[in-house]
């Protein structure tokens, strides 16, 4: 996995309130096989650990890469990566 910068960290239902949607739809690129995440007309990236490790513990972060500099959102488990809580 890439380094990232954890910018904000919210659970699911903050950050479902906060984009105005009432699901988070999990999706496989059948050209990658990696997943990303939907919420509306966007999309999110998805741990790389899943689904080996389930989201048991679900958690929306902004992050920022370290190598391209792009920020975007990320669903993982609480606790992985250097997260700190805030709001969007």
């Amino acid at each position: 996995m890439e380094e990232l910068d954890f910018l904000n960290t919210v659970d699911v239902d903050t950050f479902k309130a906060a984009q105005g949607v009432s699901e988070l739809d999990i999706v496989r690129s059948k050209k990658t096989g990696k997943c990303f995440f939907s919420y509306g007309t966007e999309t999110g990236a998805v741990t790389s650990k899943f689904p080996a490790e389930p989201l048991h513990t679900p958690m929306v972060s902004q992050v920022q890469s370290h190598v391209t500099g792009k920020i975007f959102y990320l669903l993982h488990n609480r606790g992985e990566g250097a997260i700190k809580m805030m709001t969007l």
